[in-house]
């Protein structure tokens, strides 16, 4: 974990250009630009399992200070819970959307999330029992979502795929199965980044901004079709064939070096 006060890299790379744009926007307009940012393959490098992503020890420092430059308007929209979140970047707390949004903290600290149901906790009791064979499987309780990661093991896709599915059928109209980079998820069907984006926008320090939205995977796209729609910036991580970002950004530590060069 990392803790308040600790350094900024001692040297950050020159921007490219993609990466010059984005400072440019932030730096010239800090009360006019919002910042959306993805952790997972976005702030973080992605690891195997979930618990083994690594954060630099300077990151949340430097988010607090990119926040303050934004007059507050700065908010994480992630796959993961808000209390993980919240660890990953103790003992900062920023605006979040966990859980694709079915979990929101607003700027003055009010959380709203979505309710499991007794149905939902046995689904993901036999979401467990029907994976325990599955070598390189692992089983992901968020809360009010369940996921089945398969980067250990990307051939197990064939056998996880089905399993969610018929699980979705049981779940009912109120879950939906989300696809991601090695991962399937059973989350509320009501939780979606572009729709967690818009509730930002429509609050102070938010309202009124363009948006600029971070982010690596297809969950990702949602909030990007946001980002433009509202004349902002939408940025892919990584090279992904097909994506509605206008700027892309070839990996995780291109964004950090993004957030160390505006936060300094």
């Amino acid at each position: 974990m990392s803790y308040p006060g600790e350094p900024f890299p001692a040297t950050v790379p020159k921007p490219a250009s993609a990466q010059m744009e984005l400072l440019s926007a932030l730096s010239s307009s800090l009360l006019d630009c919002a910042l959306f940012l993805d952790i997972d393959g976005t702030l973080l490098d992605l690891a195997d399992m979930p618990d083994a992503i690594v954060v630099p020890p300077w990151l949340p420092t430097a988010l607090d200070a990119a926040s303050q430059r934004l007059g507050g308007a700065l908010a994480l929209v992630t796959g993961r819970a808000l209390a993980y979140a919240d660890e990953l970047f103790s003992p900062f707390r920023f605006p979040i959307a966990g859980l694709h949004g079915a979990q929101l903290r607003r700027p003055d600290g009010k959380v709203a999330k979505a309710e499991t149901t007794a149905a939902f906790e046995a689904l993901k009791t036999d979401l467990r029992k029907e994976t325990e064979g599955l070598e390189g499987v692992l089983v992901e309780d968020k809360g009010a979502a369940v996921a089945a990661h398969y980067r250990l093991a990307p051939e197990r896709q064939a056998q996880v795929e089905p399993i969610m599915e018929r699980l979705l059928s049981r779940a009912g109209a109120n879950w939906t199965l989300q696809r991601g980079k090695m991962v399937l998820e059973i989350r509320p069907a009501s939780a979606d980044k572009g729709h967690a984006v818009e509730v930002f926008l429509s609050m102070p320090p938010f309202a009124g901004r363009r948006p600029i939205a971070i982010g690596d995977d297809v969950t990702d796209e949602a909030m990007f079709r946001v980002a433009n729609r509202h004349g902002g910036h939408s940025v892919r991580v990584g090279s992904p064939s097909e994506t509605a970002a206008t700027l892309t950004l070839p990996s995780a530590s291109a964004v950090r070096d993004l957030i160390a060069q505006f936060a300094v």
